[in-house]
């Protein structure tokens, strides 16, 4: 491990990470509004629909269509297996109070999850790049509007979906680079 590596990882265990949690949560569900409330949760629990339906669109769409669903399935599977895992390891506690171990708090898979396809469509159209970000930006505020995630759960999903996702789409783009020059 790079010095640099060990000071960032110093510091994120030392940072104060409750007291940033409690003020994005104070400022979130001051952001609660009677109109805002079912719009973040179509946000927040629909975005499931969304991808099982833009699944089936893509399926529907030829050959790109296909590997770019193709890709989003090979992404979706490694960001979801290290969520999980934080998830059974970290045991936390939501905001709301609900606690279950298989469904802890951090960090957040609905924002791993649309981070993730957020990146892998913004790797394709990247002049949607922005719009793909919001929408997953729109799912993390959700999380925490609807009481359901910390400020650092969302973080820390969209990150480690980001990440995850960059390395995979770049091995994935190089596979497919060397399996179309072999056939050629």
């Amino acid at each position: 491990m790079s010095l640099r590596a060990a000071l960032l990882l110093s510091l994120a265990l030392t940072w104060p990470v409750q007291a940033f949690d409690d003020a994005a949560r104070d400022w979130a569900l001051s952001c609660r509004r009677p109109y805002l409330t079912q719009p973040m949760r179509v946000a927040s629990d629909k975005a499931r629909v969304m991808l099982i339906a833009g699944a089936a669109v893509g399926l529907l769409s030829g050959a790109t269509g296909r590997l770019l669903v193709s890709e989003t399935a090979v992404v979706l599977v490694p960001v979801n297996l290290v969520v999980e895992a934080l998830k059974y390891a970290t045991d936390r506690t939501r905001p709301d109070g609900t606690h279950k171990r298989s469904n802890s708090a951090f960090p957040s898979s609905h924002t791993a999850n649309a981070f993730a396809v957020a990146t892998v469509l913004a790797r394709r159209w990247r002049r949607g790049a922005l719009a793909f970000f919001a929408y997953a930006a729109l799912v993390a505020f959700s999380r925490m509007y609807l009481d359901r995630h910390w400020a650092s759960d969302v973080i820390a999903g969209a990150a480690l979906a980001i990440a995850i996702a960059w390395f995979v789409g770049q091995a994935f783009g190089r596979w497919r680079a060397g399996r179309v020059l072999a056939s050629a």
